[in-house]
């Protein structure tokens, strides 16, 4: 692959045109890009690896959507608007029909984004896709997950477990219909939740994506903030697919829904004062949004249901490197 890796990268991901702020883009040694004046830059970094963060079978067109789809929630989760992505490819070869579902997925969803690719590398080995996003904020429009203090309520976006749910189908032999297929195309091609948290930051300081499980996620919202919460399993979002698929509300595998991982929701905490102005977004992008709990003055996180039973979770999350 080495010896063709300039002719890949001119073949399939140099772009004939590149916004005013590219100076220089694929094709030299850096990518060389002007920030718009009082912006600052929100940069972040992901990892795919075969057989860890996607199935062996998954399709080249949905490695791409995930790949773009997983940084930009990063973004989203900052409020940041997206603006240009470097690749690090690293394939066992140089597979033709491969590159050509990946690029144009990739071409795809980056146009969708209004993403500009400026820069990465092509290497020999082990599958893995390793997408760096970055794009503008404001200063005084960053959501970070030191924001949150007690008296807050806690939103998601969308629904939960539906990836999880899909991860599951696959190991079990596929999907059986159409909404296991619908399951399946969650973990494949999340939607990153752009649009909201550019919407959104102006009033809302504290968010973060949903990668994890909830569970997990939302505790380094509350590790960050020094404080606790309570989580009201009975309001936690579920698609009809998903409950469907599990035979009932009653016997959802909630362990799945709060750290199955793979959402890619946001996670939302609001003053109490700004709520109105939260489910006012939500109605113009006709997307759901649901009050899940409330931040408080302790260091654990609760779950219970609405007669105030506790849940205890199995785990809390997905993570790297853990015994």
């Amino acid at each position: 692959m080495a010896s063709g890796e300039f002719n890949l990268i001119k073949k399939y991901f140099v772009s004939p045109s590149s916004p005013n702020e590219v100076i220089l883009g694929v094709g030299d040694d850096c990518a060389v890009v002007a920030v718009p004046e009082g912006r600052q830059l929100a940069i972040t970094t992901d990892t795919l690896v075969a057989g860890v963060h996607f199935p062996l079978e998954t399709s080249a067109a949905d490695i791409a959507c995930k790949a773009i789809a997983v940084n930009l929630s990063d973004l989203a989760a900052m409020g940041a608007e997206p603006a240009w992505l470097t690749l690090a490819l690293t394939l066992p070869g140089e597979d033709t029909g491969w590159l050509e579902s990946f690029s144009e997925s990739f071409r795809h969803l980056a146009k969708q984004y209004h993403l500009q690719l400026v820069g990465g590398d092509t290497t020999q080995g082990p599958m893995s896709i390793t997408l760096q996003a970055i794009g503008f904020v404001d200063p005084d429009k960053i959501m970070r997950r030191d924001a949150a203090r007690a008296g807050d309520a806690i939103y998601v976006s969308g629904t939960l477990g539906d990836a999880a749910a899909g991860l599951k189908i696959l190991e079990q032999g596929g999907a059986d219909g159409h909404d296991q297929a619908w399951l399946v195309d969650r973990l494949n091609r999340p939607e990153p939740r752009v649009e909201l948290g550019m919407r959104v930051s102006g009033f809302c300081k504290c968010a973060i994506d949903i990668s994890d499980g909830l569970a997990a996620d939302l505790g380094h919202i509350l590790e960050a903030s020094h404080c606790g919460a309570t989580l009201d399993i009975d309001r936690l979002p579920l698609s009809r697919q998903l409950v469907e698929y599990s035979a009932g509300r009653d016997t959802v595998d909630w362990n799945m829904v709060l750290s199955g991982g793979d959402d890619y929701e946001l996670c939302l905490v609001v003053t109490p004062e700004n709520e109105d102005k939260l489910m006012a977004v939500a109605s113009r992008l006709e997307l759901p949004l649901t009050h899940i709990g409330v931040i408080e003055a302790h260091d654990s996180l609760n779950i219970v249901d609405q007669s105030g039973a506790r849940y205890l979770l199995d785990n809390r999350g997905y993570e790297h490197f853990s015994r």
